[in-house]
């Protein structure tokens, strides 16, 4: 079965139980806490994250997948590369994962691939495919399952292979050895904690999304809290910065398919043209993207934000136009983070001194 993996594009798979009672009380405090911010539909889930044979009657074991989504031509030293993109505060940063083919199709399909060939040997049995698509615990079940171990930051990680991989589950109504669970390496690091542009993660394994800029630019639909912003910098789709600092990111693998190459104009583009597009060009330019499921004012919010991050660095006259085109949007949302965002230039030496 790994060999068939492997031919799809999978780098690892594991096969874990459906009893994953130990893992309730920490996601119903988790819940409690509210870290899930407006993410309401892990409320309304609830402990049908953690019971499998809930979610799909009748799953006796998991099949566990791993697949590595670094582009092949990721350059040497890519962690350092990417910080850098921060020291240049007019280009927008879209989130490694987000500048390729949108990975839920990639996987979908790949994991469904994989149950046919199993189909094949073994005879028509029931299954459903997952990846970051329902209530399921995906990096419980890889934990269980061998795929790693939990990081600092929540994230699942690999000795061999770093945490830049996307997870992926089928669930079976047939009963498979389990692999065993994989021990855990952080020790004493914690630069994913220090690493965090917002404090978001609040301590070993505690994350409030909440203060999550992936979670503030993808899952939030309302204004961004305006304290948050400025931290964002010139991120405009999700952070890596957690896993940029990671040391075991050394060993990230690049993937072997095509799908995760970036596309055109989503690595280091011009923070202006990307506030330029309009709906149209938006849709056309993230078609087949994950980058499409926030929709066109979520993009203009988000990039707005970084506008005005730009402006505060001292960006220019293109930066400022940009947001003063967009002054008079439809969306009152929009509207609002472009009022802010113009507010964040500095005031120029002759204007404060006619000031005093």
């Amino acid at each position: 079965m790994q060999a068939w993996a492997h031919e799809l594009g999978f780098s690892q798979i594991g096969v874990a139980g459906v009893d994953l009672s130990s893992a309730e009380p920490g996601l119903l405090a988790w819940l409690s806490n509210g870290f899930h911010g407006g993410m309401d539909y892990m409320q309304a889930h609830g402990l049908r994250r953690a019971r499998p044979a809930e979610l799909v009657p009748g799953t006796v074991s998991v099949i566990t997948a791993r697949m590595d989504y670094l582009p092949a031509s990721t350059p040497p030293g890519w962690q350092a590369v990417e910080f850098e993109r921060l020291q240049r505060p007019a280009e927008g940063i879209v989130s490694m994962y987000a500048r390729g083919r949108d990975y839920h199709k990639v996987l979908r399909s790949r994991l469904q691939k994989l149950a046919d060939r199993i189909a094949q040997r073994v005879g028509p049995f029931g299954h459903r495919v997952f990846t970051d698509s329902a209530p399921v615990l995906e990096a419980e079940l890889a934990v269980r399952s061998g795929l790693g171990w939990r990081g600092k930051h929540t994230l699942v990680l690999d000795r061999e292979a770093g945490s830049m991989f996307f997870l992926g589950e089928i669930y079976l109504d047939f009963a498979l050895p389990e692999t065993p669970p994989a021990a855990a390496h952080c020790g004493s690091c914690s630069a994913c904690i220090a690493a965090c542009p917002t404090g978001a993660i609040l301590g070993p394994g505690r994350l409030d999304a909440r203060l999550c800029i992936s979670y503030l630019t993808i899952e939030h639909d309302g204004p961004i809290p305006v304290d948050l912003r400025p931290r964002m910098a010139n991120r405009i789709y999700g952070c890596d910065d957690c896993q940029l600092a990671c040391p075991w990111n050394k060993f990230a693998r690049t993937s072997p398919l095509p799908d995760f190459q970036p596309r055109d104009g989503l690595a280091g583009a011009p923070l202006a043209a990307l506030f330029a597009w309009d709906e149209a060009e938006f849709l056309r330019r993230t078609e087949g993207s994950a980058i499409r499921r926030i929709g066109h004012e979520r993009w203009l919010r988000n990039v707005a934000v970084a506008l005005g991050n730009a402006l505060r660095a001292g960006a220019g006259d293109e930066v400022r136009r940009a947001l003063a085109a967009r002054l008079d949007h439809p969306s009152a949302l929009v509207r609002e983070h472009v009022a802010w965002a113009l507010a964040q230039q500095p005031e120029r030496e002759g204007q404060a001194g006619h000031a005093q």
